[in-house]
């Protein structure tokens, strides 16, 4: 009897740490990368990188008419607005292993401006596509350059138009980068 509790104890000990090594390994899973596409009538004209497509939601209006691009001006925000003057947020963390990441994120929430917050490190953007529930799109341009960490004014839009979705192209350029983005009420 005490030969099988003992035998039982050391069972259970082997077993216990395997649970927790095996939980500390990272396991990447490599996506097929693929050029990024566009619309017609999509405004910048240049080579897109090749990209790893993050799945994402499934979006309820695609773009019908692309406005006039604008061009980031990297104007930095002193401090954050209080949470109750940004009704909606969301972030994607890439991973410099991943190069180039194409990441859609999910509004459907009606605002006057967009702050971009990037976090853990620099980022690299080649642009980002916010999509209105009417299927106007403004799409900010940052060509390709890199941004520090710090939060930065992405787009007003004073009218309070609804927001359905914003896509965004970048690569972390350190080891590990957060994106965030903050509709502004």
């Amino acid at each position: 009897m005490k030969k099988a509790f003992a035998l039982a104890l050391v069972f259970a000990t082997v077993s216990l740490s395997q649970v927790s090594t095996a939980e500390a390994v990272r396991v990447r899973v490599r996506t097929r990368r693929t050029t990024v596409v566009v619309r017609t009538g999509f405004p910048i004209h240049r080579v897109f990188p090749t990209v790893v497509v993050r799945p994402g939601p499934v979006v309820r209006v695609a773009p019908r008419a692309y406005l006039a691009p604008v061009v980031f001006g990297a104007v930095v925000v002193a401090t954050l607005p209080p949470p109750a003057a940004r009704p909606w947020n969301a972030a994607e963390v890439l991973d410099r292993e991943d190069g180039w990441t194409d990441f859609t994120m999910n509004v459907d929430r009606r605002g006057s401006g967009m702050l971009l917050q990037i976090d853990k490190g620099a980022a690299q953007l080649s642009f980002a596509e916010i999509v209105f529930e009417n299927g106007d799109t403004q799409v900010v341009d940052f060509n390709d350059t890199v941004h520090r960490t710090g939060t930065y004014s992405l787009l007003d839009f004073r009218d309070g138009r609804k927001v359905d979705h914003v896509r965004v192209v970048a690569k972390a350029d350190t080891r590990e980068t957060e994106i965030r983005l903050h509709l502004l009420s």
